[in-house]
Formats: structure tokens, sequence, C-alpha cells
């Protein structure tokens, strides 16, 4: 991959990020942006853009750390099978841990259930998109975008995750799952050799 395919990807993925997280925030916060003018309302999508834009850089640092991790994983197993296992352990261990602490730190005021129901979401989405990866690419290609969709997006919301806060969990991952997503099914078409 040339670097004007890295810059193009740097860019879309901000835009996409920066756009979708704005224009969530703006109608999670509707009351607020419309209640004192004009004035209000300008600084109030700038606000909403540059939040999401930061949130749409740190999914960028994201997706880069885990190619490093993923590249390093492989050459420490030796083998596929062995990475992918790996990976199916920290899947399960990343979702119990997003249900049972969450639950422990913030369960006092909510049922258990309503703890579930946040990460089995991100689990669909995340398996959606990974076989979306695998059919356009290899079927090898499930696992790790299974575990970049979920278990790293997972830790890129840990911010949001510990303010247990409804408004701040939708504005965070709403950028952090566009950016990935995009990212990762972008990936294959830019260094695909023409």
């Amino acid at each position: 991959m040339n670097s004007k395919k890295v810059v193009f990807l740097f860019w879309s993925t901000l835009l996409f990020g920066s756009v979708s997280g704005g224009i969530v925030g703006f109608f999670i916060n509707l009351e607020v942006y419309l209640g004192d003018g004009i004035g209000n309302l300008i600084v109030g999508i700038i606000y909403m853009l540059g939040i999401s834009a930061a949130f749409s850089l740190v999914a960028q640092m994201g997706f880069f750390a885990y190619l490093f991790l993923h590249r390093f994983g492989l050459g420490l197993s030796k083998s596929h099978t062995l990475w992918n296992r790996i990976q199916w352990v920290l899947i399960v261990f990343v979702f119990f841990d997003l249900v049972y602490f969450r639950y422990i730190a913030f369960g006092k005021e909510h049922s258990f259930w309503g703890y579930l129901f946040i990460p089995t979401l991100l689990f669909i989405y995340a398996f959606i998109v990974a076989r979306i990866k695998a059919k356009e690419t290899n079927k090898g290609a499930f696992v790790p975008a299974l575990f970049f969709m979920f278990v790293i997006t997972t830790i890129e919301w840990v911010p949001a995750l510990v303010a247990d806060d409804d408004r701040w969990l939708v504005l965070y991952i709403t950028p952090l799952l566009v950016a990935n997503t995009w990212q990762l099914l972008m990936l294959h078409r830019l260094i695909a050799k023409p």
C-alpha cells in the first residue's frame, strides 16, 4: 500500500467517523442545541463534529495497533489455528468482562439483563461485519475481523463505559463503529493488486 492510499484511508475514516458521530450527537442533544438560537446550534454542531473526530482518531490508532498485534500474534503462535483460538478466548473474555464488570460497577440501578443487551448487540454487529469481510476476502479473515470489531472496539470504548451515561455510550460508539467498519472493509480493497 502506498502513501496515497494511507492518506485516503486516514481522511476518509476521519470524515465518516466525524459526520456519523456528529449527526447522532446532534440528535441526542437536540433540545440543548435548538434552545438558545442559531449561535448555540452552530457551536453545538462544531463541538459534536470535533468530539466525533477525536473518537475517529482513537479508532484509527486502534486499527493500526491491531494490525501490528495480529502480525505479532501470527509470528508468535506460528500457526493461524492457534492464533485464532487465542482470539476466540479473548473475545469470550471481553464479552464476559463487558457484562460482568459493568454490572458490578453500576448494577444497583438496573437489572443484569440490561447489561447483557449492549455487549450482545455489539457482538452481533461485529459478527455481521466479520462475515462480510470473510465473504469479500477469505474464510481465514473471519476471526481476526470479529476480534477487531468486538475486542478492539470495546477497548477503544472504555472511557464511555466507565462513565455509565447512555448518551456518551451512544455518542462514543457511533464513530468508533463507523470508523472501524470502514477501515476493516476498505483495507483489502486498498492493498489489492490491480
